[in-house]
């Protein structure tokens, strides 16, 4: 694929070991390598440990396997080189360097099944297949590889044994591998180590020194305390030099004749190399014993810094209030969302658990509190709280109990407060035009008064009553005079006009609560009048054509030249067996009675009539 300018040049801006990092890793694998191969060539006293592939196994670990056959190249070219400075022959190198190679890969091949694993010696699971793999089965398989060549070619001149063979790369291996792992692992860019723990380094490097200068053995314990003080304060990659730093002052201490190793100063029988191994296993040992518990205590840490900052980031940007008091409502934790409920966090503190809620809602409030101590779970309460300035505001509260997660016992609530003024206020504003929605409804728009619908479902609610009471139920029917000739007399407007007037004469008669004046249809007005007998309804209807007349309403079409009404009085105690419409058909009879005995007046059923509950023939007068 081309490379864009834009990639080119964003490349050409980064640091020169970033842009170089897989050429300085090529390299610096040639120089420890060749190193470590070198030194135990050249120093007979120390090449019962064969270091080299433990380095090179160490890269392999950790890079991808499409670069293994550039590291492999790399780690046999730099143990050939050391060879030959060495004094080896070069078949032999050649040979040995196939051997160790071959391990190494056999090693990683084991180690790194898929591409994306990568070395974690702090897991026991990956720390045992190290040990089986790593430091056991590809040492024997390349131990095993000299055997057969001895066998084969008797005059090969390789000195060491297999069995030498296979414990010096085990333990080149176990100690190495994990050493270089962590070096090259490590973030050296933090120089801030230095600067602010040199006082560390130097301690751990007078100590070792004077621990491999001194015969005393016990001497040697001092460098462990030290390197894992480094562990803790540096990290691991430092540790890790530390331990190179250590065993190769130890080796050279001890060929000198100096410290607990040494051959005059041996406290075993071992040879002093071994020993110096071992001690050197063990420092990587306790290192790596000391990661896994710093490692498990900072996942710990990691883990509730996620959740602190998930916290945060929840009740920071929540427009809920989240608090959290004891079940005696003393508070330990409010959010920063409170200050939408018109308080500060630090002032909610302060003050006591139901002190802000509104008087009126104090005892539902309390009851609640009870409910929640007494067992139940959680509730829900809408509430007026009072802010700072001393206003109330109309907030939803969600209570839960917390519980203590060994007992189960409950230790708390936790409340959720929510400002509900905007919704309360739409509520309120939603309810009044329900409510005059509602009114229109069962209002007549000319009038003003109840309509037909509102009539209807009153009569049927009152006859239901006076049925459980026993009380009589009237209803007056009212209808003017000859008003088709008042509408053509005088048109449409002004006979809406009447009938406004008509309506307004009702209402100034008509002023209990308990009654209803609705317009029936046309210029036909209908009265319920509760708990009122048949005496009392015709007072009342004729107090209506009276203050009606009082009103002088000319009307030339009839015949006291004024506008008047005709009305109908019918009682009834409901019983079971009758119904409501008989009632309104005995006062639309009476009606038709009025209107035939000259119209202008109220009439009614006489007691007889009524009490033998029967209804009379309708007059048959027109209704004009």
């Amino acid at each position: 694929m081309r490379r864009t300018a834009a990639s080119i040049a964003s490349r050409s801006h980064q640091p020169w070991l970033r842009r170089h990092a897989y050429s300085v890793r090529l390299t610096s694998c040639f120089l420890f390598v060749a190193l470590s191969t070198g030194v135990i060539c050249a120093v007979a006293e120390i090449n019962l440990i064969w270091v080299a592939n433990g380095v090179l196994l160490a890269y392999l670990l950790l890079s991808s396997r499409r670069r293994w056959p550039a590291y492999l190249a790399v780690g046999y070219a730099a143990q050939i080189v050391a060879g030959l400075l060495t004094g080896q022959t070069l078949g032999m190198g050649l040979l040995l360097a196939a051997l160790n190679g071959s391990e190494a890969f056999l090693a990683a091949l084991l180690l790194r099944r898929r591409s994306t694993t990568v070395p974690h010696f702090t897991e026991l699971g990956y720390l045992i297949r190290f040990a089986c793999f790593g430091v056991v089965a590809a040492p024997l398989a390349s131990g095993s590889a000299v055997a057969i060549l001895r066998s084969i070619w008797p005059h090969l001149h390789i000195e060491t044994t297999s069995m030498q063979w296979v414990a010096a790369d085990s333990l080149g291996i176990g100690i190495a591998t994990p050493v270089f792992v962590a070096i090259l692992r490590g973030d050296f860019r933090k120089i801030h180590h230095l600067r602010t723990q040199w006082v560390t380094l130097i301690l751990l490097a007078a100590a070792t020194i004077a621990a491999f200068q001194i015969d005393n053995p016990l001497c040697i314990f001092l460098i462990f305390p030290l390197l894992a003080l480094v562990l803790i304060r540096m990290g691991m990659e430092w540790a890790a030099i530390s331990t190179l730093l250590v065993a190769f002052t130890g080796g050279w201490c001890t060929l000198q004749g100096h410290g607990p190793f040494a051959p005059a100063h041996t406290f075993s029988h071992l040879d002093p190399a071994i020993q110096l191994q071992v001690f050197t296993a063990s420092c990587v040992f306790l290192l790596y014993c000391i990661s896994v518990v710093l490692e498990r205590e900072q996942a710990m840490v990691r883990k509730l810094e996620k959740i602190a900052a998930l916290h945060t980031l929840v009740s920071e940007n929540s427009r809920d209030a989240i608090i959290l008091a004891d079940l005696s409502g003393q508070r330990s934790y409010v959010s920063s969302a409170a200050e939408s409920l018109g308080w500060k966090p630090e002032e909610l503190f302060t003050q006591e658990g139901l002190a802000l809620v509104h008087p009126d809602d104090q005892q539902r409030a309390q009851t609640i509190v009870r409910e929640l101590n007494s067992g139940s779970e959680g509730a829900m309460i809408e509430c007026r709280v009072r802010n700072r300035n001393g206003d109330y505001i109309w907030v939803e509260a969600s209570l839960r109990v917390v519980r203590d997660p060994d007992s189960g016992l409950p230790t708390g609530v936790l409340n959720i407060v929510r400002d509900v003024s905007e919704r309360k206020q739409a509520e309120h504003k939603l309810q009044e035009a329900y409510n005059a929605v509602e009114a229109l409804a069962v209002t007549d728009a000319l009038t003003g008064l109840a309509n037909r619908r509102h009539f209807d479902q009153y009569l049927a609610t009152e006859w239901r009553r006076s049925m459980r009471d026993h009380q009589p139920l009237s209803l007056l029917m009212l209808d003017a005079d000859k008003f088709k000739a008042y509408n053509d007399t005088y048109g449409h407007p002004r006979g809406d006009n009447c009938l406004k007037q008509i309506a307004e004469a009702c209402m100034d008669v008509v002023s209990r609560p308990g009654d209803l004046v609705a317009r029936y249809g046309g210029e036909e007005f209908v009265v319920v009048l509760p708990n009122t007998a048949g005496e009392g309804a015709l007072a009342i209807a004729n107090e209506i054509c009276e203050a009606l007349r009082s009103r002088r309403l000319p009307h030339s079409g009839n015949a006291p030249g004024i506008v008047t009404v005709s009305a109908g009085c019918a009682t009834l105690i409901p019983r079971f067996g009758k119904h409501a419409p008989e009632l309104v058909e005995m006062a639309d009879c009476a009606l038709y009675r009025a209107k035939a005995n000259g119209r202008n007046q109220a009439c009614t059923y006489s007691v007889a009539e009524i009490a033998a509950g029967q209804l009379p023939d309708a007059v048959p007068v027109a209704k004009v």
